[in-house]
């Protein structure tokens, strides 16, 4: 415990940001999936799986890719006045929100979203790696992972009790983001070189920032590592891409919401958007949970390991997890899954950012760190198409039942939503909708969308164990 002390006052202040960034960010992201795809009879959006993926992929990826420059503005200009402005923007993006449902409008509200997310993300981050050092910075990133995951976990428990009011979703978060402005009257900026900006215009910072860009570029062994890191981001993103879309449509949650019913009723009653059925972000919930529990005793068992070592095993665990979810249609095999992929990114994922934070100058943090963001935006572009153009070749339910429902040669009408078409299908087939379900599953093998990721997983994981062993070499 001796560790904690050592710690200063502006880790636990930005850690205490963190959290309700955190809050608001998954309260309204674990449910944008669903929200997107959704059957308007449920709050839905009815975009095709193409069109999520597409929006949450190049959105989130725009989110992502941001850092390489906020990160350096942050350095010129100050910490806690760009954590005011990005507090703002998000505030207003969330407000946004319930006001817009076309694709285009929505598309333009998250990238609004992404860059109020974009000049906070390497702050915090910045912050952490300067209030911690050698003897620290394993536990210490292990906290804020916990920390992150404490919001994670918070946030859909929050505002899926609204699920079926998408608006008042986004009001929440916009709810919870502005009560960071209380926190920054606490928060101190950890030392840094200070620039005068009197003289100089945004244009030649940028242009300073680019200058940056190329001559980090230059390292080819660090780009090497960003472009492997990208694999674990592209297999990691389907947690919130496609997993809650997954279990909405195909997993069978009956013996879960039987086992709440019996022993906590109050979850059952408040996470069943239908009889019988628990909520699909309920279910992939479980991953921040289990991060919540567990986080400090990895870090701890880990902190020793080479660093390298440590993401190679959790690349590895992380994709026997996601590909665990191939076998059963039973919620029950899904959290184990779900587990067995938590410990394998509690081991890498705050690893990718020891190790950039480690190597950054003590001058550049912020630069260095927002270049740790990099992989999560390749990631999230490729696990957009995945989760978006291959999902909907491969898993996707609503497609899967237009074919069943053309081979049987059945007509319905145009107008109905996708709930009302799937009820229809199973009508007309003289099937109840769970016995249409588990025939669409036998017949069509939606599953195999996971040997996809899983093979990414592993292609990163040798990737990474090649990287290791030759270019750190040399």
């Amino acid at each position: 415990m001796k560790i904690f002390s050592k710690f200063p006052r502006t880790f636990w202040v930005a850690n205490s940001i963190e959290l309700f960034e955190r809050w608001a960010w998954y309260g309204f992201y674990m449910l944008f999936a669903n929200y997107l795809t959704g059957s308007s009879d449920g709050g839905g959006l009815e975009f095709s799986q193409a069109q999520k993926g597409l929006l949450m992929g190049v959105g989130t990826g725009i989110l992502y890719f941001l850092p390489s420059l906020t990160g350096a503005i942050a350095d010129r200009y100050g910490y806690r006045r760009m954590l005011a402005v990005s507090f703002i923007i998000y505030a207003a993006a969330f407000l946004l929100f319930p006001m817009v449902s076309s694709f285009n409008a929505v598309f333009a509200t998250y990238i609004f979203l992404a860059v109020g997310a974009a000049l906070f993300k390497p702050i915090i981050s910045a912050t952490i790696a300067k209030t911690t050092d050698d003897s620290t910075s394993s536990v210490g990133f292990g906290i804020f992972y916990m920390i992150v995951n404490v919001g994670a976990f918070i946030g859909p428990l929050i505002t899926m009790l609204f699920k079926s009011a998408p608006s008042i979703i986004f009001y929440i978060s916009a709810g919870i983001i502005l009560l960071n402005f209380i926190l920054l009257i606490f928060y101190r900026e950890p030392q840094r070189i200070k620039t005068s900006t009197s003289s100089e215009t945004l244009l030649k910072s940028f242009a300073q920032i680019f200058g940056n860009m190329a001559g980090i570029f230059k390292d080819v062994r660090f780009i090497v590592f960003l472009i492997i890191a990208a694999g674990f981001w592209t297999m990691y993103m389907q947690l919130f891409f496609t997993l809650p879309v997954f279990i909405e449509q195909w997993v069978d949650t009956g013996v879960l919401y039987r086992f709440f019913d019996t022993y906590m009723p109050v979850v059952s009653a408040n996470y069943s958007h239908a009889p019988g059925v628990i909520n699909a972000e309920f279910v992939t919930n479980f991953d921040a949970m289990f991060i919540i529990i567990f986080q400090i005793a990895i870090s701890t068992l880990i902190m020793r390991i080479k660093l390298l070592h440590a993401m190679i095993a959790g690349f590895i665990v992380c994709s026997v997890g996601m590909a665990l979810t191939l076998f059963s249609q039973n919620v029950i095999f899904t959290i184990v899954a779900i587990f067995i992929f938590a410990v394998g990114e509690m081991a890498a994922s705050p690893k990718i950012t020891e190790y950039i934070g480690r190597i950054a100058p003590p001058d550049r943090k912020a630069l260095y760190m927002g270049y740790s963001f990099i992989p999560v935006f390749l990631g999230n572009i490729f696990a957009g198409f995945i989760s978006g153009n291959v999902y909907q070749a491969m898993s996707d339910k609503k497609l899967l039942t237009q074919r069943f429902a053309a081979e049987k040669g059945l007509h319905l009408a145009d107008e109905l939503s996708s709930g009302e078409y799937f009820n229809q299908v199973a009508a007309q087939s003289g099937m109840t909708p769970q016995q249409l379900t588990d025939t669409l599953w036998t017949t069509f093998n939606p599953s195999q969308i996971w040997l996809v990721i899983l093979s990414i997983g592993m292609l990163a994981a040798v990737s990474l164990f090649v990287f290791d062993r030759k270019m750190m070499k040399q």
